[in-house]
């Protein structure tokens, strides 16, 4: 079966990466872009502003797709990730929903911190990493 999903790469005025520490499986305790799974009929930028204010309290402004990744979940599910470059339009960045932690991250952080398998090959081959 192939799950929906929707992630957001959003930087902040100092170039730093917004990443949340996910709270529950598949992940629980690793660090990747906010996002999660589309609900039945909504689009990928309605899901997408919603999973971001759940989970970070920020809101949003959804760009252009940077790409989209594969990853195997459980039973034999795939999760189908569409990646999109955001900008925060309002809010406050605060844990919620299914995340442990929030935070903007320099490249540094991304070299520290325990991250989603492949994250950070794909935000490199997207173009999609905070400055040095």
């Amino acid at each position: 079966m192939r799950v929906n999903c929707v992630g957001a790469i959003v930087f902040d005025a100092s170039n730093r990466l917004l990443l949340v520490k996910r709270g529950r499986p598949p992940g629980a305790g690793l660090w990747s872009v906010p996002g999660g799974r589309l609900e039945p009929g909504e689009s990928d930028e309605a899901g997408l502003r919603r999973e971001l204010l759940e989970e970070t309290g920020l809101r949003i402004r959804v760009g252009r797709l940077a790409g989209t990744v594969e990853r195997p979940g459980p039973d034999g599910v795939t999760y189908v990730i569409r990646d999109y470059v955001a900008t925060v339009s309002g809010g406050t960045p605060t844990a919620g929903d299914d995340a442990a932690d929030v935070r903007w991250c320099t490249m540094d952080d991304l070299g520290r911190l325990p991250l989603t398998d492949g994250l950070l090959r794909t935000l490199a081959e997207w173009d999609a990493l905070p400055a040095s």
